[in-house]
């Protein structure tokens, strides 16, 4: 069984997925060990709606008559995934990680359609075969969403222990007001976004992305010691 450490740093973001079936009691059991998560208040805030099968089917022909890919489209629901104008350092590394995708994936700066075409694949899980949809009380705070983060964590970490992929997807969040509609929400509820779950294709360039990440002393200040 690998650490906690070993998951943090083994795992990455999955765009390549195995035509392999993960199994309900496979899934049932990440989430069992997810639910241990912590939350202020123990509120557990977060809602996780699971597809497969037929169920995802729906899920990607919803997005495919949705047509946002190929036409451009605005967030559903006003939750922009970043800020306006980012700032440094966080544009840079934003503009690095995907310079480095495409860069395996062989899709050049001005491929335009072909970024797009690679962004679609978003809308297929990347060929997952279980879709993850995150759920979240309109009416809770900054900090239940933060906790709901954390869970979604402790799930990927979880997958990870178990020998799956994931790849969080903000992605999902321009088609938020169709599948609110496609789940039957209830008015207050939110769906934050998706995230694919599976067996990692060992064989696809695209895995072997690898982001760096800011040192600790970028990050940290130590004070006292």
């Amino acid at each position: 069984m690998i650490s906690v450490s070993q998951a943090l740093q083994q795992r990455i973001s999955v765009r390549a997925f195995l035509d392999k079936p993960v199994s309900e009691a496979l899934l049932r059991e990440v989430l069992e060990a997810a639910r241990w998560s912590p939350s202020g208040g123990n509120l557990q805030p977060w809602r996780v709606i699971a597809v497969a099968g037929r169920e995802r089917e729906a899920v990607i022909d919803l997005a495919r008559n949705g047509q946002w890919a190929s036409q451009g489209g605005a967030e559903d629901g006003g939750y922009a995934i970043y800020p306006p104008s980012l700032w440094e350092p966080f544009r840079s590394r934003r503009f690095a990680i995907g310079e480095a995708m495409y860069a395996l994936l062989g899709i050049g700066r001005d491929d335009k359609q072909g970024r797009l075409a690679n962004f679609a694949r978003n809308y297929e899980f990347f060929g997952a075969p279980v879709g993850l949809f995150f759920v979240i009380d309109r009416r809770m705070g900054h900090g239940q969403w933060a906790h709901m983060g954390m869970f979604m964590q402790s799930l990927m970490l979880a997958a990870t222990e178990r020998g799956l992929g994931t790849c969080a997807q903000e992605a999902w969040g321009v088609y938020r007001g169709r599948l609110h509609k496609h789940f039957g929400l209830a008015a207050s509820e939110l769906l934050y976004c998706g995230m694919a779950l599976g067996y990692a294709d060992p064989d696809a360039p695209v895995n072997r992305l690898r982001s760096e990440r800011a040192s600790v002393d970028e990050i940290a200040t130590l004070r006292g010691f």
